[in-house]
């Protein structure tokens, strides 16, 4: 068992930048209990728990500072990458609580996963009134093209697009309102989004149920809005698109995602990671 956390950052290059996950590569012997207290210690969004299994498969638990969730993006490419620096490259099936994710890392340390099968619903009128109010944004700076809804990849996103930059750049919530709404409704994160053209997006990922203001990127959220743009046929004709995140805290991050034409497949998103030397 190595049950030494290591850190790294996903969708980027940079230490400084993407957002940081811990990564524990045999958490063998850890209860659920000893994974929650080492990922509050660890701070990050995310903490995730590889247990390998004798069929060659692993499970995961991912784990923010309060609480367990049923999967995350990020961290399982931080997961992946840091895990490939060991094993060398490869494909794997992680088993997590939202179900079986492929994800294959090649001999540039680029990691893709494929989401469950997605779901897309809609978000009821009494929900974005409550979601928009705690936000502190207006009905009218939303964009008309892309309408409310929820999104789903392993964990449910409501979907807001902003009709501009500007009010995408300009985010300072209610914590405990956003946090409250988020929890009752099994919401993960909020994706908000900027459509700046039909390959490029920009987004922030409120995350407040976990204990976080804001995640830096957000790959299960990134697979989501895939879903979502497939279900309002906003996709572009290569069903691929590149996400940018994490600019308007200091932390950039690039996120590659592609949409097969049957979504049931599952959609994938891409990215790079680099280890956090602690010190640095």
């Amino acid at each position: 068992m190595t049950s030494a956390v290591l850190r790294y950052s996903a969708f980027t290059t940079d230490p400084q930048g993407g957002n940081p996950a811990g990564v524990v590569l045999d958490a063998r012997g850890l209860d659920g209990d000893a994974m929650q207290r080492i990922a509050t210690e660890v701070g990050y969004s995310e903490t995730a728990f590889l247990l390998p299994r004798a069929d060659g498969d692993l499970d995961v638990r991912y784990f923010s500072p309060l609480a367990e969730v049923s999967f995350c993006g990020h961290a399982t490419i931080a997961a992946m990458v840091a895990h490939a620096r060991e094993h060398g490259p490869g494909d794997a099936v992680l088993h997590t609580q939202a179900g079986p994710v492929r994800v294959t890392v090649d001999a540039g340390f680029v990691a893709t996963l494929t989401s469950v099968a997605p779901r897309v619903d809609t978000l009821h009128a009494a929900d974005l009134d409550a979601l928009l109010a705690a936000l502190g944004w207006r009905h009218d700076e939303l964009d008309p093209a892309l309408p409310p809804g929820l999104a789903y990849a392993g964990a449910w996103h409501p979907v807001i697009a902003a009709a501009s930059r500007a009010r995408l750049a300009d985010l300072h919530y209610d914590f405990d309102a956003l946090a409250a709404l988020m929890t009752a409704r099994g919401w993960t994160t909020i994706n908000l989004v900027w459509r700046e053209n039909a390959h490029t997006l920009h987004a922030r990922n409120p995350f407040p149920p976990g204990g976080v203001v804001e995640d830096p990127a957000t790959g299960a959220a990134a697979a989501a809005l895939g879903a979502y743009l497939a279900s309002q046929d906003r996709l572009p004709d290569d069903r691929g698109f590149t996400i940018h995140q994490g600019h308007d805290l200091g932390r950039p991050s690039v996120l590659r995602v592609e949409v097969p034409v049957d979504v049931r497949d599952g959609v994938r998103v891409s990215g790079t990671a680099v280890e956090i030397v602690v010190g640095d």
